[in-house]
């Protein structure tokens, strides 16, 4: 299985990009682990809200194949503890499915299209956090994952 984290711009915070860097290296050690940024939309202070959307959704699902399953990150998905995750991830290991898609979208959320395509929804915390934090919060928490379902030292339960 593959997992793919998509999201929305680059990273522009050195220090962050080196640490997400440092993550995705860690998690090639346990599973095949994508990272792709769709660029920024250009003259996006000329679009509304729900244009801006819909043009980011568009691209979102140009990234996907038909056999994907796609998880957003949203504010509103379902919660859970570390070691819970490291569960979800193992269920959807022991699926077979072949590419295990997670989402950061825009500053504004996902299209409609997007919310219908996807199969779930993860929320990291009740905070709000900006989308760059986000997914270094995201690679370390599957890496943490990954160090759970292993059994390494890393997460202390």
């Amino acid at each position: 299985m593959t997992i793919k984290l998509l999201a929305i711009g680059k990273t522009d915070n050195k220090h962050l990009q080196a640490l997400i860097d440092e993550y995705q290296k860690r998690l090639g050690f346990y599973i095949k682990f994508e990272f792709e940024i769709i660029p920024d939309l250009k003259n996006s202070k000329n679009l509304s809200e729900d244009q801006q959307k819909q043009k980011e959704g568009e691209l979102i699902l140009n990234k996907l194949s038909s056999t994907d399953t796609l998880i957003l990150l949203d504010e509103n998905g379902k919660h859970y503890a570390s070691v819970a995750f490291a569960d979800y991830l193992q269920k959807h290991m022991n699926s077979g499915m072949k590419q295990l898609v997670f989402v950061i979208g825009g500053p504004y959320g996902f299209s409609p299209e997007v919310y219908a395509k996807s199969n779930g929804k993860l929320s990291l915390s009740n905070m709000t956090f900006s989308h760059q934090m986000i997914r270094l919060f995201f690679i370390e928490q599957l890496y943490r994952g990954f160090t759970i379902l292993r059994n390494e030292p890393y997460h202390h339960r």
